[in-house]
C-alpha cells in the first residue's frame, strides 16, 4: 500500500484510500501519506465510529481532506465525487 501511495506523488491528482485496519495501526502509512501534495479522501464501507473502540482513531484522517464512511459500496462513489471536486481548480470569481 505504501508503494502505491508513493506512486500517487507523481501520477495522481487525488487519492482515495480505504486503509482498512492499516488506518488504525500504521504510522508508516501516515508517513507516506504526508509526502503527498494531492487531496486525500479516506473511505470505509462501514462506519468505524460505530465499531470497536480501537477503530475510532484513524492515522489517515490526520492527513485526509475528508472521510466517507458507512454507506456500503456507495462510499466509493461518494469518495470519487469528493476527490473530483477537491482536485478540480476552483472556478474564477466574476
Amino acid at each position: 500500500m505504501i508503494d502505491w501511495v508513493q506512486e500517487a506523488r507523481t501520477l495522481a491528482c487525488a487519492l482515495i484510500l480505504n486503509p482498512a485496519a492499516y488506518g488504525h495501526t500504521s504510522i508508516a502509512l501516515l508517513d507516506s501519506l504526508k509526502s503527498l501534495e494531492v487531496p486525500i479522501v479516506e473511505c470505509h464501507l462501514s462506519n468505524p465510529a460505530a465499531r470497536e473502540d480501537f477503530r475510532h482513531k484513524s492515522y489517515v484522517a490526520l492527513v485526509a481532506r475528508g472521510v466517507v464512511a458507512g454507506f456500503g459500496v456507495a462510499s466509493y462513489e461518494l469518495a470519487v465525487d469528493a476527490a473530483i471536486r477537491l482536485a478540480s481548480p476552483a472556478p474564477a470569481a466574476d
